[in-house]
């Protein structure tokens, strides 16, 4: 004889997309929580791009060429929309290690082991850390007014411009947040992601139109800096902010920079994100 059992059947949700989000929030509120606990991360974070805008501002501004002048308070407009598109994307390195520490410690393992969606603990991740990069960026924005950096300076804008100029700003931010998760997920370390998701930022940020005037590169340079889709972002928030140094290109993306900056930065995050999930779904410690 055999004894009958009675088991309830594994359903599939109802509503995936709604639980995915609900996932996603629950393990952004636990990222935001611990980033609370650990008020040197945020500190950190903040005192680094303010070392930036201080050095670029007082040792490079009067020795810098933007158009006709070398002007140091044309300088210090010019340069502020590079500071802000490169501190939200080195928040990269950021996302990286805390994704490769949660890895070593077997957190992800045990996330991995729960009825949760798939992608909800690197959504949730990036999330939260797309919070922190909006801390620093109104923190940043404070100090660039408090040394003299001024919209409208160049040509008139509005309060929807500045504000659209900040939201291309965190979205490009967000996407390179995702190749953050995907190098966290695919080193050993924090230290091994830390190098990794900062290293490469480099040349992507300095060949570019964020700290010097590309027209005034050799053509070959000048066509990488063009096409890059930091250089877009860039170019962008100075039409958005009315700076000086908009740059005058036949390239498509210096002449529609707005609409350069949002395709880039969709397509970083359509592709990174599915790469990070896949990897996601099988990585192991």
């Amino acid at each position: 004889m055999s004894a009958a059992t009675d088991t309830a059947p594994i359903t599939a949700p109802a509503n995936p997309i709604g639980q995915s989000v609900r996932d996603s929030l629950v393990i952004a509120r636990r990222n935001l929580i611990r980033m609370t606990r650990i008020p040197e991360m945020v500190l950190f974070g903040v005192i680094q791009p303010v070392m930036f805008v201080v050095l670029f501002t007082y040792v490079f501004g009067g020795s810098m060429k933007i158009g006709n002048t070398t002007d140091p308070d044309v300088y210090k407009d010019f340069l502020m929309a590079g500071i802000f598109a490169q501190t939200v994307t080195f928040a990269t390195a950021g996302s990286a290690a805390g994704i490769a520490d949660d890895m070593q410690k077997g957190l992800v393992d045990r996330f991995r082991s729960l009825p949760m969606a798939r992608g909800a603990v690197l959504t949730g991740r990036t999330v939260a850390d797309l919070v922190q990069t909006a801390i620093t960026l109104l923190v940043l924005a404070a100090v660039a007014l408090i040394v003299g950096w001024r919209t409208g300076s160049a040509d008139p804008t509005s309060a929807g411009e500045i504000l659209a100029g900040f939201a291309l700003l965190l979205l490009l931010g967000y996407a390179f947040t995702w190749i953050g998760a995907l190098i966290g997920l695919s080193v050993r370390t924090p230290e091994a992601a830390t190098s990794g998701g900062i290293i490469w930022l480099f040349p992507v940020t300095f060949i570019s139109n964020a700290f010097v005037d590309s027209s005034q590169m050799t053509p070959w340079l000048r066509h990488i800096a063009e096409w890059n889709p930091f250089s877009a972002t860039v170019q962008a928030c100075r039409e958005l902010f009315g700076n000086p140094g908009v740059v005058q290109s036949d390239a498509w993306p210096m002449q529609h920079p707005v609409w350069a900056s949002l395709i880039w930065s969709v397509l970083i995050i359509v592709v990174f994100r599915t790469l990070a999930v896949r990897k996601y779904r099988s990585a192991a410690i």
